[in-house]
């Protein structure tokens, strides 16, 4: 702990407006590398955040201690915590492509909130240090996050006569180390013989192509078709 902090601790004016001054500056660091990348929540919405969990924190440190109510100096701070739950949930987005977009930006309200919590309780090194904690991981490590090698997850539309088809081509994918996350049948009647679309969302463990196991599929007896699909 830094002890030239320790008089500025207690809430007092100054310290009301140097907490304040604080937040918005913490969260409008944040805030700003956000808009920057066009992201949902952006320098108003942290500022706001922040501004919003340090007055929290340190309305609960004033009843319990300035005005001595029998109340729980964590209370507010609890239930911010959980109110930056539905504000996070607002930003994430689930693309036609069923990708998941926005948890980076709501982990950093959710973390925003928390660092305003930190602030109006007079954790200064705590607030500060997480800021920038939080500027590295969205900063420095995005760009280490694009150089990952992801295993690619393949759409399968897959139409055949028999049903034992499907427990061959399934029995194949996981001899192969494919990881089938989806699938979902559906059956026609309308001709003299029943015929069954499979889509299968699988995801291969070795880092190879659906070329490999598309060749196999029109190799297999009763299949129709075969192909890639995309959403």
């Amino acid at each position: 702990m830094l002890h030239f902090l320790d008089e500025y601790r207690d809430i007092t004016t100054f310290t009301v407006l140097l907490r304040m001054l604080l937040a918005f500056f913490c969260g409008g660091i944040i805030g700003l590398e956000r808009s920057y990348k066009n992201r949902p929540a952006g320098f108003r919405t942290h500022i706001l955040v922040c501004f919003g969990a340090t007055v929290a924190s340190m309305t609960g440190i004033y009843l319990a201690v300035n005005r001595e109510f029998p109340t729980d100096l964590s209370r507010l701070g609890a239930q911010v915590v959980s109110g930056l739950g539905f504000i996070g949930g607002g930003t994430i987005l689930v693309t036609k492509k069923k990708k998941i977009k926005g948890l980076t930006t709501a982990a950093g309200l959710w973390t925003t909130g928390i660092i305003g919590l930190a602030i109006g309780a007079g954790f200064y090194e705590g607030a500060l240090l997480t800021s920038l904690l939080v500027l590295i991981v969205q900063i420095i490590f995005a760009r280490i996050s694009r150089q990952i090698k992801r295993k690619p997850v393949f759409h399968l539309e897959m139409c055949y006569r028999e049903k034992t088809v499907l427990d061959q081509i399934l029995r194949y994918c996981k001899d192969n180390r494919y990881s089938i996350s989806n699938l979902k049948v559906t059956g026609s009647n309308e001709s003299d013989e029943p015929l069954y679309t499979a889509l299968i969302s699988l995801r291969s463990h070795k880092y190879t192509t659906i070329d490999t196991l598309l060749a196999h599929i029109e190799q297999t007896a009763g299949v129709i078709s075969a192909e890639v699909v995309t959403f």
